[in-house]
């Protein structure tokens, strides 16, 4: 067996591909999630697969031409935008005398390299080392080549690889402990969001949408955002005032086409930012010509995540790179307001307020109301909201003048004595929560 390289610096890429022509869009994505990982791309080569290799994965024809592009360009990694084997993987280092990472190893590195917090290293590692497992147990067969050997000629590859099974099976066990922790702590959390009534919104969308950048436009924060594939793993929770309106708002992990499911599971807790949030802010690059393609992708992981259901906010970002973009709200006839804005230069922010509002009903309600002596509680609540804007005693109570979201409204209906607020409740808001 050679001695694995760990500097990965130079790198040729294989993209596979059925019959037809190569989708560009896959090898440039493909290309940047290498150098995201700080590899530079030495060559690329395209190998039309019809019927995969149960061993090396490509034809011994294309194979020749990989060996001797290695040779040429003295790439040091191999990276295949395809899930390998095992078998394949350890098949095609030995050939080529090189480290070869698939599409999965690729972006688990970029995600080991960029995890911040606690929860995210915790997940990663999880994630690497599942992915480890499948290569220990059925990759690296020289561990136990000698296995069912006679008496005396038995080596110590057996012992090795039960030894490195059960570390690892035990560090397993170790990380989910300590992220199924985490995870309650993070339920708590949000169930202290929830008594408080805010309205949760998940900023989500494909890697590099310009989810980070927005985020820090609308609060202030200085969350990392850079102009490269998956910039930020860790979700970043903050509470704004958006025209009067609190609201909690997290960035999450940007998505991509074919996102490891060793990732998505890994991630679960993470994921649950948007998997739980009422309104999803769905970022979408503007100038990409993808753009619709991106919107399924991420469709798709939102469904397989449980958050195909949340309602979603379609923002198209980066109106500065096309020629005529311009601010707007888009009405379609199907009732789902399209937002434009460029995040990076502060255009259109301002119309999110607004559009945000109507979906999470924020709008505002005022009149006139009288309480009796009895409703101690509910007078307390509305002063505790600041919803009173006048005030005066009379026989039996308060006559009150009061403005208040139209949420608080339906929810304060629902309370004891809450049915003064009636008159204020538009006829089919009346009869049920407003979330």
């Amino acid at each position: 067996m050679f001695e694995r390289s760990r500097k990965g610096e130079s790198a040729l890429l294989i993209q596979p591909h059925a019959g037809g022509p190569v989708d560009p869009d896959q090898l440039e994505e493909f290309t940047e999630l290498a150098r995201s990982a700080g590899a530079t791309v030495v060559a690329t080569l395209n190998a039309r697969i019809d019927h995969p290799n149960a061993s090396i994965l490509i034809g011994t024809g294309k194979l020749e031409e990989v060996q001797a592009a290695v040779a040429a360009t003295e790439a040091d990694l191999v990276l295949v935008n395809y899930p390998l084997s095992p078998v394949q993987e350890r098949n095609l280092e030995r050939i080529l005398g090189c480290r070869v990472v698939d599409r999965t190893g690729l972006i688990l590195d970029i995600f080991a390299q960029r995890a911040r917090s606690h929860e995210g290293k915790l997940q990663v590692e999880l994630a690497q080392l599942k992915h480890m497992s499948t290569r220990l147990i059925r990759g690296w067969t020289h561990l136990d080549s000698l296995r069912g050997g006679s008496i005396g000629l038995r080596g110590p590859g057996e012992t090795q690889l039960e030894t490195d099974r059960r570390l690892l099976q035990k560090r397993l066990e170790q990380l989910q402990k300590r992220l199924d922790k985490v995870e309650v702590q993070r339920t708590q959390m949000r169930r202290a969001r929830v008594r408080n009534e805010l309205p949760r919104v998940a900023l989500v969308g494909y890697t590099n949408a310009g989810k980070s950048t927005l985020f820090n436009a609308l609060t202030g924060a200085d969350a990392y955002a850079a102009d490269q594939l998956f910039a930020t793993l860790d979700p970043t929770v903050r509470r704004i005032e958006l025209s009067g309106h609190a609201l909690v708002l997290a960035d999450t992990v940007g998505f991509v086409r074919d996102l490891p499911h060793e990732l998505v599971a890994a991630f679960r807790s993470t994921l649950s930012e948007a998997r739980e949030a009422d309104l999803l802010l769905h970022l979408v690059d503007a100038a990409d010509p993808l753009r619709d393609e991106r919107i399924a992708q991420v469709d798709e992981v939102l469904a397989e995540i449980g958050a195909g259901d949340i309602p979603q906010l379609l923002v198209y970002n980066k109106i500065d790179q096309l020629e005529q973009g311009r601010p707007r709200i888009d009405r379609p006839a199907d009732g789902h307001p399209r937002v434009w804005v460029s995040a990076k230069e502060r255009q259109g922010l301002d119309l999110l307020p607004e559009v945000i509002g109507e979906i999470l009903d924020l709008q505002r309600v005022t009149g006139a109301i009288e309480l009796p002596s009895r409703a101690g509680k509910l007078h307390a609540k509305l002063h505790e909201l600041g919803a009173v804007r006048e005030e005066e005693s009379v026989e039996d109570g308060w006559r009150m003048q009061v403005e208040m979201s139209l949420a608080d409204a339906a929810r304060l209906h629902d309370q004891p004595d809450g049915d003064v607020l009636h008159a204020l409740l538009p006829p089919v808001e009346a009869d049920h929560d407003i979330h």
